[in-house]
């Protein structure tokens, strides 16, 4: 055996003095096997039918997050939170319900719900009701100072329910406004509530256009209806609009033509010298919720850094899905998310375990987050953002990963949002030697930058980044990498059959996760800090933040 091995060494070692350029680049880009093994175990466990659909509040919760924390324990990971590897995150399920919105004076509508609007509350109130609440037409209800923009300028919105258009000015403009078809957070439907909020509205109803909306009517009246789960706040949530929604574009096409907008009212709202127009007419709603409190989870792992322990390096996923549901044409209830998000929390520790490894330890600390109830509106990464247990201005980065694809290796590599901060760069320069490609959205216009989880620690201003593997299939081509993530979109995302298969090829998302590590290495043996991007929304926070 002794002879064999030096032999099968000798031979080896001829070979490699002998190979061309060509089997060098091969050899570079090689999966790491153990790795592509480990990820696919981990999506094994996540996603069987016994952690019933990992949904908060489940016993599929209690499962998974043993599981995650007993994985970090064995991997010598310290825990992250004063000596638990959990952070407990107290929300409020609300189940909203209304009857028609009546809507009084120069329009006269009954509004129905689900049909025509769609409207809840965060308030955790048994009740509430809108009377004749004057109507205000507030354009894209956007303030955006870097863009020179605000659509509040001179309004008193007290009392008031605004109608807002969504996305932002940019998109689909005839010149170039904000970030042009790539949507900014402005045009976010989140930041459309908490502007009018913080306007002091009574009220909000954010226009419905499929294409700048990027999903038709029917995802509003399927993902904004029934219970939702909010972060529990101090003050019940009585600093958000008493009512939050959304109306059909045929029926704000009636309201806004009865004040005499009409036409393109995309065109009418963009213009820089648009005011606000009174609709003259009001809303009034009644809406009855039903309140239950409860408390979810973040699992936290860390390992310390040799010279600079405070300053860390951020790797999330989100472990939670949507549990048992409606039932598919094959009887399946169970809603495993596999690929959404198994996969994500497999790479982390999967990268967590690299780490473990390494002879020379990191010298800033690395934090392994996976985190709650990301389904439901990113709020367990909204949590830590808000509830940090290691300081912001000395979190380097978050490394984000989601829903990682199934189809093998790949040539390229997708950053959600490419373009926002210095992280993109370091991606870069990594596979550039590889020869492989880093591409960005290829809908800008539908604000996925804004919807995982590292938007929450872009929003508190660190430097986030999403990747994913692309769609160049090293072995079959481009066209079958679209062809599978279309597949998926359509047949398995959100769908009882994204379900884990022995079949599942995951050498992509062990390139991804190895990708991820080594862009973890890089930072945490730095001693600078990224940084945004001229023109990015999430600059100025940043900024602030490391000028203290």
């Amino acid at each position: 055996m002794k002879i064999n091995a030096l032999v099968a060494i000798a031979a080896a070692a001829l070979f490699a003095g002998c190979t061309s350029n060509s089997d060098k680049a091969t050899a570079l880009n090689a999966v790491d096997t153990g790795l592509s093994a480990d990820i696919k175990h981990h999506i094994a466990v996540l996603a069987n039918d016994s952690l019933l659909g990992r949904k908060p509040f489940s016993k599929g919760e209690e499962k998974t997050i043993a599981y995650i924390a007993s994985e970090y324990k064995k991997l010598g990971l310290e825990p992250g939170n004063n000596g638990s590897y959990f952070q407990e995150v107290p929300m409020v399920e609300i189940t909203s319900t209304s009857g028609n919105m009546k809507v009084g004076g120069k329009a006269s509508m009954d509004l129905k719900p689900g049909t025509d609007f769609v409207a809840a509350t965060r308030r955790e109130q048994d009740t509430l009701t809108l009377k004749n609440s004057p109507l205000v037409f507030a354009g894209f209800g956007v303030v955006a100072p870097e863009f020179g923009w605000n659509d509040y300028k001179g309004l008193d919105v007290k009392g008031k329910t605004v109608v807002v258009l969504v996305n932002d000015p940019g998109f689909k403009a005839p010149e170039k406004l904000f970030k042009g078809d790539t949507m900014s957070y402005y045009g976010r439907w989140t930041y459309k509530y908490e502007e009018a909020a913080r306007q002091g509205a009574a009220g909000v109803l954010i226009v419905h256009q499929t294409e700048p909306a990027s999903y038709g009517w029917q995802v509003i009246q399927n993902s904004f209806t029934g219970s939702k789960l909010y972060l529990q706040q101090a003050d019940k949530h009585m600093n958000r609009c008493k009512v939050e929604g959304w109306i059909s574009e045929e029926a704000a096409t009636k309201l806004l033509a009865s004040a005499g907008i009409s036409g393109n009212i995309r065109d009418y709202a963009r213009s820089k010298a648009f005011k606000a127009v009174p609709l003259n007419s009001t809303v009034s709603i009644s809406i009855k919720n039903t309140l239950k409190y409860a408390k979810s989870n973040n699992v936290i792992g860390i390992l310390k850094g040799t010279e600079r322990p405070d300053e860390t390096v951020l790797y999330t996923a989100h472990w939670d899905h949507f549990g048992i549901g409606k039932p598919d044409a094959k009887g399946d209830s169970i809603y495993n998310g596999a690929i959404d998000n198994a996969s994500g929390v497999a790479a982390v520790l999967a990268v967590a375990k690299k780490f473990s490894q390494q002879k020379e330890k990191p010298k800033r600390s690395i934090v392994f987050l996976a985190v709650t109830a990301e389904e439901q509106g990113l709020l367990g990464s909204e949590y830590y953002a808000t509830h940090p247990i290691y300081s912001l201005n000395k979190t380097v980065a978050d490394l984000n990963l989601d829903a990682l694809s199934d189809f093998g290796e790949t040539s390229n590599f997708s950053i959600t949002g490419k373009g926002q901060n210095d992280l993109d760069d370091y991606v870069i320069a990594l596979t550039k030697p590889k020869g492989w490609d880093v591409v960005g959205d290829e809908n800008p216009g539908s604000g996925s930058y804004y919807r995982s989880d590292h938007f929450n620690f872009a929003k508190v201003g660190v430097p986030a980044l999403d990747l994913h593997n692309g769609a160049k299939s090293i072995q079959r081509g481009e066209d079958f990498g679209k062809e599978k993530l279309k597949e998926y979109n359509d047949q398995r995302y959100h769908q009882p059959s994204d379900q884990y298969s022995d079949d599942m090829d995951t050498k992509g998302m062990a390139q991804t996760a190895n990708l991820m590590y080594r862009l973890g290495v890089k930072l945490s043996n730095e001693t600078t800090f990224p940084g945004w991007k001229k023109g990015s929304e999430f600059k100025a926070v940043r900024d602030k933040m490391m000028n203290k």
